[in-house]
């Protein structure tokens, strides 16, 4: 298991070749929805733990001829997103940052978004706080970030104690498994007004959609590294992981299986 961190953003996920084809599936216009309709031309964007910067094409194109400027901790993540310029946008920038110390001065951006950053992020309140000092007063922040404990698969065999045990292996990593819930919470302590609360579900449906999802399950979930920290630790045994490959396999063959994985949205702003 990753050792638990303090200070400094990690993410428990990793990044093996299909969690990496998971993220290029996502774009603004279906995992930033609610955050569009609040964008527009001119406007300066932050995108905070942009990772291969998939999310920030769309997000570049909605503010253009406004700049976007993506950073995040892993300096992988920031070269694909390098390479690929926001999908040719010349208003994105990438830069190697931490999310609790970001190189920008105070009142720099009429806008910040995340997905699936501070589920991660073992101190949010400072995230939070640093990502509202670079904010414009009356600038908003946009979250989409998991919840856990609402996702599932279907039909569910024995996977429910799979989708468990990552929940334990999250939080053991000094993650938020449950963040999608406890946005509007962390939002108001950071000293946010005016947050909008919303939630929505990426469904995993179609063969295309379930082998994305089968792909990080099996590539991540059940790699030699992940098992191997879950049995030492006494969060899940071997038989329990034999019994979940199993069943693993016989959701991926069911003609009528989903995947669902839910999320809490929310838009707030900082104060003028």
């Amino acid at each position: 298991m990753p050792e638990p961190v303090s200070t400094k953003s990690t993410y428990t996920m990793g990044y093996n070749e299909d969690f990496l084809q998971m993220l290029h599936w996502r774009s603004a216009e279906t995992h930033a929805r609610h955050l569009l309709p609040h964008l527009e031309p001119g406007l300066s964007v932050l995108g905070f733990g942009c990772g291969p910067g998939t999310l920030s094409v769309g997000l570049a194109r909605a503010v253009e001829p406004g700049e976007f400027h993506g950073v995040d901790i892993e300096r992988t993540q920031i070269d694909i997103a390098r390479a690929a310029e926001a999908g040719g946008h010349s208003n994105a920038t990438f830069h190697v940052a931490d999310a609790t110390d970001l190189p920008f001065e105070n009142d720099t951006f009429d806008v910040a978004h995340c997905h699936t950053v501070l589920n991660h992020v073992p101190d949010t309140h400072a995230v939070l706080g640093e990502v509202k000092r670079v904010l414009k007063p009356g600038g908003i922040i946009s979250c989409r970030e998991l919840i856990a404990g609402s996702s599932f698969s279907e039909p569910a065999y024995s996977l429910a104690g799979a989708w468990e045990t990552f929940t334990k292996l999250v939080v053991a990593n000094g993650g938020h498994p449950q963040m999608g819930k406890e946005l509007k919470t962390r939002l108001v302590e950071a000293g946010f007004v005016d947050i909008t609360a919303t939630a929505s579900v990426d469904m995993f449906s179609t063969p295309e959609a379930k082998a994305v999802l089968d792909g990080v399950i099996t590539e991540w979930f059940f790699s030699p590294k992940v098992m191997a920290a879950a049995t030492a630790s006494g969060l899940a045994t071997h038989e329990q992981f034999d019994a979940w490959k199993l069943d693993q396999e016989k959701w991926r063959q069911h003609p009528g299986s989903v995947g669902a994985i839910a999320f809490g949205e929310a838009i707030a702003t900082k104060p003028r």
